[in-house]
């Protein structure tokens, strides 16, 4: 049984990347947030429970649903590598030296039989237009009806985009305000950072080649 090839761009929901904003191809926006990291563990008892209660809050607070998303990734030590290698050939004191290069072997032997991933933590904040329009009765839409009938599409749709992107902000600003009581910072992903972020979920092995290739010819990262 034959069974036809399907590029990518097909399994992928996002139609665009618009100031900042995903834009699916049901017509529902995302922003995503990177956010920093707790160590809950080093935490005492009144602490952990402190933050458990003000977590428990922020949610019940909240009427949308948000999304928590963790990147694991194999952590690439090979710049780290690159320095060492530097700082051993322009170390002076031979002692010095061989200890440079007996410590860059022990990383090496430590990376390959030890699994060590960085994690990246995001929230994904949603936007339905569609639901939201038939659950609240806003004068905007129906201002906009009208509107349309005077000016050509494109032009409203951009309208009604950065009225959306407006809400959108606002419930980012709630994510933002309500995780910093816990102690976590965020930070909204540029348009770059999007595309960046998707290009290696969806094409890691591309991604991780390109990365190898950018640092051998020096313009790497």
């Amino acid at each position: 049984m034959a069974i036809s090839g399907k590029s990518t761009q097909e399994f992928v929901p996002i139609r665009e990347i618009r100031d900042n904003i995903l834009v699916l191809k049901d017509g529902s926006l995302r922003m995503i947030l990177m956010a920093s990291s707790l160590n809950f563990a080093l935490k005492s008892e009144d602490e952990q429970s402190a933050l458990i209660l003000q977590y428990q809050n922020f949610l019940n607070s909240l009427d949308f649903s948000i999304q928590v998303f963790i990147e694991s990734r194999k952590l690439d030590i090979s710049p780290y590598i690159g320095l060492l290698e530097d700082a051993e050939k322009g170390q002076a004191n031979e002692l010095l030296k061989i200890q440079t290069r007996e410590y860059i072997e022990f990383i090496r032997n430590f990376v390959k039989t030890t699994n060590i991933v960085t994690k990246n933590f995001y929230v994904v904040v949603p936007y339905n237009p569609r639901v939201t329009s038939a659950s609240s009765k806003n004068p905007l839409s129906d201002a906009l009806k009208i509107f349309t009938k005077e000016k050509d599409r494109s032009q409203q749709r951009n309208i009604e985009f950065d009225e959306i992107k407006i809400q959108l902000q606002q419930r980012a600003g709630v994510i933002q305000d309500g995780l910093a009581r816990v102690g976590i910072r965020t930070v909204p992903l540029n348009t770059e950072e999007l595309i960046e972020l998707f290009y290696k979920l969806f094409n890691p092995d591309e991604a991780e080649s390109k990365k190898l290739i950018n640092q051998m010819s020096g313009i790497g990262q």
